[in-house]
């Protein structure tokens, strides 16, 4: 497979919608080259529109630097909090990097998608995994990290991210 060049703020491309997928199966070697790219990165999600891809799909994998990898592959995700219990926590992002963000978030949530086989899932996910799963839906819906943050918030961070991209 490919390690594919991950889009960095700010490329337009990483603030707009994407478009639903119609046909999974035709997603096999986008997927495989995708999860490729994410652990080379090394990352803990990917959402097609980082790699220049406007299709509704993303991989994560919460624990791979933990223990053994376990991707997940999310077409057409949706997802609906569980409760009303917030977390707040750092956020990076591979499209922005060297930079990383307080964003309060559901803490548990379910995840409902569809695999590369046409079948569809749904799935309780808390911790790192429901947080992952938010970012990376964010980025189906053009919306990135820092969009979360307060006015002042977000100017301070993409002040050090440009610091950092100046060096």
């Amino acid at each position: 497979m490919s390690i594919l060049p991950i889009l960095t703020w700010p490329d337009t491309r990483l603030a707009q919608p994407c478009a639903p997928v119609d046909d999974p199966a035709g997603l096999a070697t986008l997927v495989a080259d995708m999860l490729d790219t994410m652990y080379d990165a090394p990352g803990r999600g990917l959402a097609a529109p980082q790699v220049g891809v406007m299709r509704r799909v993303f991989v994560m994998d919460s624990g791979w630097k933990d223990g053994d990898k376990a991707p997940l592959v999310c077409i057409n995700p949706a997802i609906t909090p569980s409760g009303d219990s917030l977390f707040t926590g750092p956020e990076g992002c591979l499209s922005v990097p060297g930079v990383t963000a307080e964003v309060t978030r559901p803490a548990e949530v379910t995840l409902g998608f569809t695999d590369l086989d046409g079948v569809a899932h749904q799935v309780q996910l808390s911790g790192a995994a429901a947080t992952i799963a938010q970012h990376e839906l964010d980025h189906l819906d053009g919306i990135m990290h820092f969009d979360r943050l307060d006015p002042a918030a977000r100017d301070a961070l993409l002040a050090d991210y440009q610091k950092a991209s100046d060096t």
